[in-house]
């Protein structure tokens, strides 16, 4: 079987929620260079073949910016990054109005303590609360990322300090949803600001759950063995789309249950599936190979726009597809040759925003890009 090869800082996008950090290249064991990266770059802002969106601008430059999502009345939107020249070791939340935003210039308030990683940041309904999480009652420290492993698969690390909060606009801590030994990440809110769906080891296996707002009536979601994580919810609120990587032969599932004993889990294989809030009508909906991961509802609730690398030869290239829910109607929304991903709608379903590698003059930067979405 040919191997996949995902650069490692592309991994770490991949992860938990998928919070990037910046990490050297691999492939079979060899460094891939800046310079190798920097011949094939095209500094290019809007692809022409993007026909579903216009007005493209970029929000952030340097570092690594991700998983940019709005408020609910579209006003505003909460990220996480790592830029080097905010001062940051490991990833934290921050937010910014859209109206006259200027990351280029400014650093945006940050919500998260400034200790620990942080990842899978969402407003919560009002707009004046986020809800994230964040290993800060661990030692505080950055944790440690793994480094390659010897038989060359690509692993990432299951953070057992990760616990789930909720802060206000000025970074001070609301509420503590959860707080347990053991990860619960990758929250994400409902449209109809009554529920929140997140991934936990709590079974022993990574399982997507439901709370309520305040976080209690805590629901098992899924069973299926295998990684269930980064969840959102349709836009009427009824349906889950998220990203799972479900073992099937004895290898993988005694390899799955091997790395999961030691706190990671390998993202290099998962495909995107669909269900009820309660878990009911399961229904896997890629059937692509490789990994397809970073789903988000289309405003019409029939559609999933997701990033995937199915298309790419050697598995680096991710870029964001758009597919009905029966797995039909394949289409290619972003067409950056190295990384385009987490891509959501506002809420009044006329913008997108996404992160992408795409003008960062061949540099490791992924950067939060806006549009208008052209149906």
């Amino acid at each position: 079987m040919k191997k996949l090869f995902i650069p490692l800082y592309l991994l770490f996008i991949l992860s938990a929620c998928n919070s990037p950090s910046g990490q050297h290249d691999h492939e079979n064991g060899h460094e891939h260079s800046h310079e190798d990266s920097k011949a094939s770059v095209k500094n290019v802002v809007h692809y022409p073949a993007e026909k579903n969106l216009t007005n493209m601008k970029q929000l952030t430059f340097g570092g690594d910016n991700a998983e940019a999502y709005f408020s609910f009345d579209d006003k505003m939107i909460v990220f996480q990054s790592n830029n080097p020249a905010w001062s940051l070791e490991c990833d934290q939340i921050f937010y910014t109005p859209l109206a006259g935003a200027n990351m280029g210039e400014n650093i945006p308030p940050m919500i998260s303590t400034g200790q620990g990683r942080t990842t899978c940041s969402y407003f919560m309904p009002g707009n004046k609360t986020i809800l994230y999480a964040s290993t800060h009652m661990g030692d505080g420290s950055c944790p440690h990322v793994p480094e390659p492993r010897a038989d060359g698969k690509y692993v990432w690390p299951i953070y057992k300090d990760y616990n789930i909060f909720t802060a206000d606009l000025q970074g001070n801590i609301i509420d503590t949803l959860t707080n347990r030994p053991g990860y619960d990440a990758e929250a994400t809110v409902s449209p109809k600001g009554d529920k929140i769906v997140f991934t936990s080891d709590r079974s022993g296996d990574l399982e997507l759950y439901t709370m309520d707002i305040d976080g209690s009536n805590v629901k098992q979601v899924t069973f299926g063995l295998g990684y269930d994580g980064g969840a959102f919810f349709s836009p009427d609120g009824t349906k889950l789309v998220f990203r799972s990587s479900r073992p099937q032969t004895t290898e993988e599932i005694e390899e799955y249950r091997g790395l999961l004993e030691q706190g990671l889990v390998m993202p290099t294989n998962m495909e995107i599936y669909v269900c009820d809030v309660d878990g009911s009508n399961l229904k896997q909906v890629t059937n692509l190979g490789k990994a397809n991961w970073a789903p988000y509802f289309h405003p019409s609730g029939e559609k999933i726009l997701f990033s995937s690398n199915h298309h790419s030869d050697r598995g680096y290239q991710f870029n964001i597809f758009m597919i009905n829910l029966d797995g039909t109607g394949l289409k290619q929304i972003t067409h950056d040759n190295t990384f385009d991903a987490f891509p959501m709608f506002s809420f009044d379903g006329t913008k997108l925003i996404f992160s992408s590698n795409r003008n960062n003059n061949g540099t490791r930067d992924t950067n939060i890009f806006l549009a208008d979405w052209v149906e």
